[in-house]
């Protein structure tokens, strides 16, 4: 068995692109011969949560009960709380049962190497805990974003987290925000990007294409860009057939699912598993990515290998990490100017809602990616056994200063 480490991810697992790249790192180190651990956080409906199909002894969860999970988002795919509603003392004892829980396990585990997801409060805590451990901490921006809805949070935030080892991000963007937020040196980050499950997602034995059949897949949340992405649709003559992926909690998506269910062109799936999520994508002509924020989306990996062309607004990690690769299947529509880091200047949206709808009509007419020998390509950085070749790196080099040490 090779060196110890432990992840960590204050969030349940597999529900949200964070929790996908824990499963995924698992996976990748497992075949890599990592000992490994984990811990995250869970409701009392999941109290024995899976993970990168590691066995259950190996996984230990911190179980929310009755008080829901704080979410990384404001809306999540599953009930929580928002960091910005909580109060001191609901705070104080968000820190203290964490801390008791990680007690624990690091007595218990004794890891060479903490992998950490977030930078935020759990992230901050970890070299009190385990001062001599050293610790990688993965940003997936929504701790950046919550550092604007929290300000209150962050000097406590920033110096623990500042005291970490190094700091993993998607995009050249999230590089330069840390580096400012967290006053920490480029030498301690390293851009790893995102990766999807080639052996899930790829064209495969393709069911009948609908030349009509747009795809969105995400939470549902204005945030997302799912409201206007309805309205693009409503105007489109014919609609396309529209079909939602995902979930939400909350009374905005509640709104959601009620105008989903009142359009006849539109059908909700719900929340899938990542193989149905491939059914799907195999189906679709395309899948379109709306968000006002997101990360590195990789959601447009997973669909351009089951053959969809794509259409998504130009975010930063987009401009930055697909469309170098992706340019000949990738669809921009500029975003409408933000206020309160989600939400769009109101003057902006009838002209986005219209750029929605005329790129979309131009991605349904432009012809299928499906068999263009370009994909393979542009895919091939976007792998989780490339995107875990740069993680272990960094884990191997921090090992070797440790030996030195």
């Amino acid at each position: 068995m090779g060196p110890r480490v432990l992840h960590l991810l204050a969030q349940r697992p597999s529900l949200t692109g964070s929790g996908v790249t824990l499963d995924a790192l698992v996976r990748q180190a497992d075949r890599a011969g990592w000992d490994q651990w984990v811990v995250v956080g869970t409701g009392a409906d999941d109290p024995s949560p899976a993970v990168g199909g590691l066995s259950h002894d190996r996984i230990h969860p911190l179980v929310f009960d009755p008080d829901p999970l704080p979410g990384m988002s404001d809306v999540m795919p599953y009930p929580s709380s928002r960091f910005s509603d909580l109060s001191p003392g609901q705070h104080a004892a968000y820190r203290r049962i964490w801390s008791q829980h990680l007690r624990a396990v690091l007595a218990d585990c004794r890891p060479q190497l903490i992998h950490a997801h977030h930078v935020w409060i759990v992230s901050a805590m970890l070299k009190d805990l385990a001062p001599t451990t050293k610790v990688v901490v993965q940003c997936h921006a929504t701790g950046l974003r919550q550092r604007e809805l929290c300000p209150h949070l962050w000097p406590d935030i920033q110096r623990g987290n500042t005291r970490n080892d190094r700091f993993l991000v998607l995009h050249r963007g999230h590089a330069a925000a840390l580096t400012q937020a967290l006053t920490v040196g480029q030498d301690q980050i390293r851009l790893v990007g995102a990766g999807y499950r080639e052996d899930l997602f790829h064209p495969g034995t393709r069911p009948p294409r609908e030349p009509r059949g747009v795809l969105y897949v995400g939470k549902l949340s204005p945030a997302k860009g799912l409201p206007w992405l309805l309205d693009a649709t409503e105007r489109m003559d014919p609609p396309p057939h529209l079909h939602v992926v995902g979930s939400g909690a909350g009374a905005e998506a509640e709104a959601l699912v009620r105008r989903i269910t009142s359009m006849p062109h539109v059908t909700l799936h719900g929340a899938l598993s990542q193989t149905d999520l491939a059914h799907h994508m195999r189906r679709a002509a395309v899948c379109v990515l709306p968000s006002l924020y997101e990360g590195v989306p990789l959601v447009l990996a997973e669909a351009l290998a089951c053959g969809c062309r794509l259409v998504s607004t130009a975010l930063p990690g987009v401009l930055d990490q697909l469309v170098p690769h992706m340019e000949f299947a990738l669809h921009l529509v500029p975003p409408p100017r933000l206020v309160d880091v989600d939400h769009p200047v109101q003057a902006d949206v009838p002209r986005f809602v219209e750029q929605l709808a005329t790129t979309i009509q131009a991605a349904l007419g432009a012809g299928s990616v499906e068999h263009d020998p370009r994909a393979a390509t542009a895919l091939a950085p976007f792998t989780w056994s490339a995107v875990f070749q740069r993680v272990e790196q960094c884990w191997l080099e921090l090992l070797a200063d440790s030996v030195m040490v």
